[in-house]
């Protein structure tokens, strides 16, 4: 017989056994185990008392078919709430109560079979919900072109601070566009593009479990605001400032409304020295100023923005009459220092699709209101992302009152 005859028929027969074992492999598995046995209950309770929620530490039940604890409560809107933890731990924490009183949580241990022993009632006393710390704490100011939210958040809990408005009907219903949510300690939220006329809102707080928190009315009225026009912009080219590249970037090309290469300021970092590196420009018009936007250039592709001459530590200047000598004399003013992060905080020359998002919307920088009014603006680049001095602006706006 042809030996190949007999190796084919060989490794037929191994597929074939082979995928017998599969389709046996893949059959319907029955729960291990068939002990009906009632498990013991957790012993020992201890209850610690935590914003919003409670933590509870326990001895386990020395029952081998032990799988894990549950806890079941009841939340405020009458819903039941229940919270597991494996065997290998001893503790667990019942959350998701907006208030300050005594609630009742009954806590089983439940086996392998799915068999829970009796219950041991333990009774929780929340302390302050976040929900409420936020709510507190919101203070809505009127600001130029808008209005500025913030509010503290110690616990870093999930929360939605929401923001309703008046509809045709004049009932107030929730924006989505100005209510925030979150997690951060230090909530900011900054709204622009309203007329300055009075607005009424309100505002509550929400968590996870529908909790709310009583709503307020707040009123605001921005202050006016309007983008400084951009064509009436020129260089102003001071000693000190340090020198653009020599292969077609210019400064006027800041404010051209084209992006890319070589629409872009973009100084020397050799030829401008180690020193930060500053660029002045008039604005031809005196005003008092709100705010600036800039969008940085992109390197390689995909595009990245917190990358080389991009700034990352800045100062901005302002000045109605500035001395020719270059120097940052008294006739110029500190109107803000700035730092820039990255919103992925991944390791430089790793821009996410986060990153490269926020990076082609441009940055938003805040003038205090107490600034004085100012024609003459210059950016000082204390670092750029690659750790030089050099700095890259592919486009820059600049807003205020010019009245």
């Amino acid at each position: 017989m042809d030996i190949r005859y007999i190796k084919n028929v060989f490794f037929l027969l191994l597929g074939a056994f082979a995928m017998g074992s599969c389709e046996e492999d893949l059959g319907f598995k029955e729960p291990i185990g068939t002990d009906t046995t009632v498990p013991g209950t957790v012993s020992n309770i201890t209850v610690q008392n935590l914003s919003g929620k409670a933590k509870l530490t326990y001895n386990l039940p020395t029952n081998q078919s032990l799988l894990y604890v549950k806890a079941v409560y009841k939340l405020a809107n009458g819903e039941e709430a229940e919270v597991k933890s494996s065997y290998y731990n001893s503790e667990l924490t019942v959350e998701g109560f907006a208030d300050t009183l005594e609630h009742e949580v009954k806590v089983y241990a439940v086996s392998r079979t799915k068999v829970s022993s009796e219950p041991v009632t333990v009774i929780v006393k929340p302390l302050e919900a976040p929900i409420w710390k936020v709510y507190k704490s919101i203070k809505v100011d009127n600001a130029f072109g808008g209005y500025n939210l913030s509010a503290e958040n110690p616990d870093a809990d999930n929360v939605a601070i929401m923001v309703m408005k008046p509809n045709a009907f004049n009932e107030f219903e929730v924006d989505n566009n100005k209510s925030v949510f979150t997690r951060v300690s230090d909530i900011q939220s900054k709204i622009r593009g309203l007329d300055t006329v009075n607005y009424e809102f309100q505002v509550f707080v929400r968590d996870k479990w529908g909790n709310s928190t009583d709503t307020s009315t707040v009123t605001v009225k921005p202050i006016y605001e309007v983008e400084l026009e951009p064509t009436k912009f020129r260089a102003f080219q001071l000693p000190g400032d340090a020198p653009q590249v020599t292969n077609g970037a210019r400064l006027e090309y800041a404010w051209d409304n084209r992006l890319g290469w070589p629409y872009v300021s973009f100084t020397h970092q050799v030829n401008g020295g180690p020193g930060p590196h500053m660029i002045t420009f008039d604005t031809g018009v005196s005003a008092k100023l709100s705010r600036f936007w800039i969008r940085p250039f992109p390197e390689l592709s995909p595009a990245q923005f917190y990358f080389l001459t991009t700034l990352k530590k800045f100062e901005v200047y302002g000045s109605e009459n500035p001395s020719l000598s270059g120097a940052l004399d008294e006739s110029w003013v500190l109107l803000g220092s700035y730092e820039v992060t990255k919103p992925s905080d991944t390791p430089y020359g790793q821009d996410t699709a986060l990153d490269r998002e926020t990076g082609e919307k441009g940055w938003d920088f805040d003038i205090p209101l107490t600034a004085p009014k100012v024609r003459y603006i210059r950016v000082r680049c204390l670092e750029n992302w690659a750790g030089g001095t050099a700095q890259s602006i592919n486009e820059i706006k600049v807003y205020g009152d010019p009245r």
